[in-house]
């Protein structure tokens, strides 16, 4: 009787597909739907109806990253002493306002002060879901349910754009802000609704820092497949024009394609290896995709790099989230997941302006090869850190 009653709780124990999953994964696919919106229109409202110029387009966008980055480590904080459903919701509520203020924004000044808001909002809602998704999946599980739930931020940014194109069509700018608002409050609605989450009580036990250097080392790698995809983003639609591959949007759509497709026919079958190696093997599958990207300027070659390459991407951030959350405890999910956003802000910025030196000094298929490096880079450094928690006798993960 008692191994049965012991079979029952590891099967509820083991459960990934519960209403809490669900409801986190609905409240990340609207809030980062209502981001695709923002990503589409701004530009556009700044360049027309604010009457700015594409440098102030630019540093609108930019604000928002500042503010995000800054306070990321803050928002692990609190989400460890105050709970992950506050900053979940308060960030949703956020944006929301930001969203509404950016339709009555008439002068660049208020335009970036929003962005800037909208910053703060994205620190709080994206941290907390971090937390949150690590609250909710069960340790062996960590790297199907970083599959499943990523799927929210790639549809909401899928169809966010679209959307946008057509509330600006339909009724213009302001319906596009209008939209994007209601979508944030959706978020918080879902969020509000969502159980089984650390509360605050549960989650103060221990002393808690702004960085959880713990997880530091494994988030260099992750680190290093961020500033890679960079490559992608950045010269992707370029290199595509350059080799006479059209649209030139295909190296961007069969990354997309190839990863929604991974991570849901793969994520079962990621957490049967150790996250260390499958975070090695996913860098050296990236910078293999990239070194075809800057070896083989032919139409068939980009649009097969850009498989490879999303092929590492799949396996990527399962394998590093996996790891990193490894290294934390319940009350450390939030200073866990603020170290690691902070790793992926400073990449998707960092790596640009890397790249983009690279290819004004040697051309664009030169500074894919210096992308391939940095993964190759930190696919080494990977597994140096998994043979030595392999020689300390800490189980490699």
């Amino acid at each position: 009787m008692t191994l049965s009653i012991d079979a029952v709780r590891s099967d509820t124990v083991e459960r990934l597909l519960t209403a809490a999953f669900v409801r986190l994964t609905l409240a990340d696919v609207a809030y980062f739907t209502s981001a695709g919106v923002a990503i589409y229109t701004l530009p556009l409202w700044v360049i027309g109806p604010v009457g700015s110029d594409k440098s102030g387009a630019g540093l609108a966008f930019g604000a928002f990253a500042v503010s995000a980055l800054i306070l990321r480590p803050i928002a692990g904080r609190l989400a460890d002493t105050h709970g992950r459903r506050p900053l979940l919701v308060g960030g949703a509520l956020i944006s929301a306002l930001g969203m509404l203020g950016t339709a009555y924004a008439e002068n660049l000044v208020l335009v970036v002060l929003l962005r800037l808001l909208l910053g703060v909002a994205e620190a709080a809602f994206f941290v907390a879901s971090i937390a949150a998704l690590a609250d909710l999946a069960p340790p062996s599980r960590m790297g199907e349910a970083t599959s499943y739930n990523s799927l929210g931020l790639y549809l909401g940014l899928a169809f966010g754009p679209p959307l946008g194109e057509v509330l600006i069509r339909a009724a213009g700018f302001s319906a596009a802000w209008y939209g994007a608002a209601v979508l944030s409050l959706m978020a918080a609605g879902v969020a509000a609704g969502i159980k089984n989450l650390r509360s605050a009580a549960a989650a103060t036990s221990g002393r808690i820092r702004l960085i959880y250097w713990k997880a530091v080392p494994p988030a260099l790698g992750f680190f290093a497949s961020v500033v890679a995809m960079g490559a992608l983003f950045a010269f992707g639609a370029l290199q595509a024009n350059a080799v006479g591959l059209m649209p030139a949007s295909t190296p961007l759509f069969v990354y997309g394609l190839v990863v929604v497709a991974g991570r849901l026919s793969l994520a079962r079958f990621l957490d049967r290896f150790p996250a260390l190696p499958l975070g090695a093997a996913a860098l050296a599958i990236i910078g293999g995709g990239l070194m075809i990207m800057a070896l083989w300027s032919t139409p068939l070659g980009v649009a097969l790099s850009a498989a490879v390459f999303a092929l590492g991407v799949t396996l990527s951030t399962p394998a590093f989230f996996s790891a990193i959350f490894a290294t934390a405890g319940p009350g450390e999910r939030g200073a866990a997941s603020g170290t690691a956003s902070v790793f992926l802000d400073l990449g998707m910025g960092g790596g640009p302006m890397l790249l983009g030196l690279a290819a004004q000094a040697g051309g664009i298929p030169f500074a894919f090869g210096v992308a391939a490096a940095v993964a190759l880079a930190g696919c080494g450094w990977i597994l140096v850190l998994f043979r030595m928690s392999r020689d300390s006798g800490v189980p490699a993960e």
